[in-house]
Parts: structure tokens; sequence; C-alpha cells
């Protein structure tokens, strides 16, 4: 009885020591984080500088002061997991995006951006995984199969939309931002079902059929995920329309918005669909009409909640990157032979450039071909920008690397754990050194770009041009006063036409979809409401 109570008593006290360090871990955590914000404001006129360096810098930093204290035991408060990454930080940061993206920019480009996001991820995950294969065989790094070859494929097909939206700024370049981000979302969730189908398919008999197989799988995931999303936001357009909770409570509506989306999330998880494109495809559908059903307090509280959330996720993946890259356990399995994980991480960057390149100049030519208006052509100072903002890899990466390579965050196997350190070490690498020559970049190659591009913004931003049904008389007045171009020929008016897409979207969204889900211009009319007391102007819509 005695040995249970003593036993019970030092179970109670590793407990306690356990807990007491965590809460000391998120302290620092916590701590840092702060130390991040308020450097980067510091820093936000730096031409080389952004948020996710200073993070990774910080983290680096914190990493050798760790190790110092630790006598060389550890250099991270926090064990890095998988799961913490895909079920908490990247769903603020996507459904953010989609949230703000314009939507239309977004969709007057979604051809090129499918071009390069689906099939310019296969074309790169292709050239990376042949590289590796012969590469690889040369150096004596461990044994690898073919499903293993191909998994590095998609592990570093994926691009790091994290840091490509923090370089590029959707107010200064739309048609870039609109070009890199469309294909960061759609390239992300391509990199996850590439290897998730990868790891789950039988590779030893390869044929045409798989082939088709593993294409119909994907179409499936993209479409059914992408109805997911649009439907989850649609019902919570319509619940909050209908029930109008900002009657009574605004924190209501707030908290069902947020609940909303990441609901869409877990559901798309629940069914093993990509939850990428499910939560995007969310928020582009809660932008449009969720948020218009809902008090002017309450559309506030959601765009800086969203922004906010967003912000310290992308903050907290980068500050631990920054540590994790300092594990002493990983290097420890590749100390002796340094020289071969420099080969490694050498090659594995230049395939990355080489995979990229392979693929957005020619599918820029080809998308190129579709196009009769010039101005909406991709010319080439453009593509070189895209190649290099697509070149940064991070923490969608390192989140694979670690599902294929460690098992519960240890690499015990020397090839592993070379895979582990050359994963870290691209992406401090590519998110560093291109990240801080891509602002220099566009400026360089793009120095009018924030004048020539500020009028394909969509109507809902303050830079807009607004033009109102007007008579002739009065057009001819404005136009002057604006300097609005005419067509002056039929030639004009078959390059820029009057009947688009968007235009027969616009008409069938207000006859139809509006009146049912709520939006700009049908937002539910409460008399003595503080935000409603005037009638809805329905010519805005």
């Amino acid at each position: 009885m005695t040995m249970l109570a003593s036993h019970f008593d030092s179970l109670l006290a590793s407990l306690s020591t356990s807990d007491h360090a965590s809460v000391v871990s998120l302290n620092l955590f916590v701590a840092l984080l702060c130390a991040c914000i308020v450097l980067g404001h510091l820093l936000e006129e730096n031409r080389w500088m952004n948020e996710s360096i200073t993070a990774l810098l910080i983290g680096l930093a914190t990493g050798v002061v760790i190790l110092l204290i630790s006598k060389g035991k550890s250099s991270h408060l926090l064990v890095f997991s998988e799961d913490l990454f895909f079920i908490y930080l990247l769903p603020p940061i996507i459904f953010n995006a989609g949230f703000q993206v314009k939507k239309k920019q977004f969709f007057r480009n979604f051809v090129t951006i499918m071009l390069f996001g689906a099939i310019g991820t296969v074309i790169s995950c292709t050239i990376i995984s042949l590289g590796v294969t012969q590469f690889f065989k040369k150096l004596d790094i461990g044994t690898f199969d073919l499903g293993d070859y191909l998994a590095i494929g998609a592990i570093f097909a994926a691009t790091d939309s994290v840091c490509t939206l923090q370089v590029l700024n959707q107010d200064e370049t739309p048609l870039l931002y609109s070009l890199v981000f469309g294909e960061g979302v759609v390239n992300d969730a391509t990199s996850v079902v590439v290897f998730n189908a990868i790891q789950s398919f039988d590779l030893t008999h390869l044929n045409h059929e798989a082939a088709f197989q593993l294409l119909g799988n994907f179409l499936y995931l993209f479409l059914l995920s992408t109805l997911l999303g649009v439907a989850t936001g649609l019902i919570s357009a319509y619940i909050i329309k209908k029930l109008y909770f900002g009657r009574h409570s605004t924190d209501r509506e707030v908290a069902l918005m947020m609940l909303m989306a990441y609901l869409s999330y877990m559901l798309a998880e629940l069914f093993d669909l990509s939850g990428i494109l499910t939560v995007f495809f969310c928020g582009i559908v809660m932008s449009h009409y969720t948020w218009h059903n809902v008090t002017e307090s309450s559309r506030i509280t959601t765009k800086h909640t969203f922004a906010t959330l967003s912000f310290l996720a992308e903050t907290f993946i980068f500050l631990y990157v920054g540590m994790d890259a300092l594990d002493i356990d990983k290097w420890r399995s590749v100390s002796d032979t340094p020289g071969t994980s420099v080969a490694v991480s050498s090659i594995l960057m230049g395939l990355v450039m080489l995979g990229r390149a392979a693929f957005v100049f020619p599918l820029s030519f080809l998308s190129n071909l579709a196009k009769k208006n010039q101005s909406e052509k991709i010319n080439f100072k453009m593509q070189v920008v895209i190649w290099w903002s697509g070149l940064m890899r991070g923490a969608v990466s390192m989140a694979l690397a670690y599902n294929k390579f460690t098992m519960a965050g240890r690499t015990d196997l020397r090839g592993n754990a070379i895979m582990i350190t050359s994963t870290i070490t691209v992406c401090l690498f590519s998110t560093v050194v291109f990240g801080m020559l891509t602002k220099p970049l566009i400026r360089y190659l793009l120095p009018h770009q924030n004048a020539t591009t500020s009028m394909l913004s969509d109507d809902n931003t303050p830079k807009s041009i607004h033009i109102p049904l007007l008579d002739q008389d009065s057009f001819i007045e404005f136009a002057g006063n604006h300097n609005v171009p005419r067509p002056d020929s039929i030639r004009g008016f078959l390059t820029r036409p009057t009947r688009t897409v968007h235009y027969y979207w616009r008409q069938f969204d207000d006859s139809f979809m509006r009146p049912v889900f709520g939006g700009r211009g049908f937002v539910p009319f409460v008399p003595g409401s503080p935000t409603e007391r005037d009638p809805p102007d329905l010519s805005k819509a």
C-alpha cells in the first residue's frame, strides 16, 4: 500500500512538472509572438524584410539560445505536429484569403489559375520525382523506393501560399496576386491530394487504369470539396438572413460565421475531401452573401477577427519553423556526412526551380493564346515574377515531410533524417532569400504596377471607379472628367465585350441567388436598427 501511494505521489509530481514546463513554454512562445509583431511593425518600411522573415529569424535566434541553455539537448519549446498545422493553423489562413480575395479578379483568371495550380503542380511533381530518382541513387543516403521518390516530388511541388501572400499585396498588384495566390491554394490542395494518393496506392502494379483512377480521384475531390464549401457558405447566409441575429445580439452572428467557416473545413476532413479548397470557397461565398447579412458592427468585427487569426497563425508557423530548424536530434544523425546533406539540399533546390520553370512559361504561353485582349495577357516580366514568387517552400512541405519521414516526431533512419534536414534547409533558404528579393524584383520589373492595375480592382474596393447608369450626355461628361476609355471602333467592342460571363452571372445572382441568400442590396430591413434605418439601395447591387 505504501509503495502504491509513493508511486502515485511520484506520478502526480511528474505530471505537475510536465504541466509547469508546458505553461513556461507557452508563456515564452506568446512573448515571442509579441516580439514578432513589434519588430514586424518597426521593419514595415524595409524593402528587404517582411513579417515572415522576421518570425523565421526570431525563431532561429530563440533556437540558438535554447540550445545554449539546455547544453545542446533541445532547441524548441513545442513539438511540431502536422495535425496542429493542418487542423488549427492552416484553416484560418486559407479562409481569410478567400474571404478577402478580389472575386472578380480571381474568377476572371480562373482557367489560368487552374492551369498553374493543378496541371503545373503535376508537372513540377513529375520533374522533381524523376530528378531525385536519378541523383539520389548516386548518393549514399539510404534505401528509397518508388513511393518515396514520388512522395518527395509531391512534398517539394507544394508552394507556400503563406509566404507568397505576405510578399505580394492584393491592392498594389491585384492581377499578380490573384494568379499567384489562386495557384497557391489549388497547388496546396493538389499536392496534398497527390501525396495522400501516393501513400494509399499500390505502386507495385502501375498501369494506365491506375493513372486514370488517380485523375478521377483528383477531379472527384476537387468538385466535391468546392461544392461543400459553397454549400456551407450558402447555409450560413440563409440562416443569418432569415433569423437576423443582429436584432438581439451581434455576438451570436459573429460566432455563427466563425463556427460555420471552421465547420466547412472539418466536414471536408471528415469525408476525406480537400479541406483547403472547401474552406477557401466557403470564405468566398461568405464574403459575397453572409457578410452583407450581418449588422455593420459585425462586419467590422468579422473582417478584423478573420484577418487577426490568419496573421497570428502565419506568424506562429514561421516562428516555429525557424526554431525547429535547429533541432539537434535531426542534425546529429547527419553530422558525419555534412557534404551529403548539402548536396541533397542543393539538388532539391535546383529541381524546385527547374520544375517551376517547366510549367510557368509554357502554360503562360498557352494562356496568352486564349486571350484576345492584350492587357489581360501575362507578359514575360510578369511570368518571371510568378516563377520567382512560387519558389518559396514552407509549412506545407514541412508538414508533409514530417508525415512521410518521421515517426512520432523522431527520425531514427539516417535517410529519413537527411530528408527532414534537407526540407528544413530548402524551406529556410527559399523563404529568406527569395522572400527578401521578391519585393525589389517586382519594383524593378514592374515599376508602374501600382498605377496600371488599380483599375482592375473589384467594385467593392475604395480605389475602384463606379460608373452609374447615365444617359449619353451625362456619360460624356463623366468620361471626360474621369478619363474613362471608350471603344472607338467595332474591334474595340469585340476586344472589350459588354456581355461577359461576369455579366450573366450578375444577372443570375441578382434574380435568383441574392433574394434567397441575401448579399449587398438585399440586407434584411429592421425598423429602428441603427445600421438599417435607411431602406436598402438596390441600384448598388
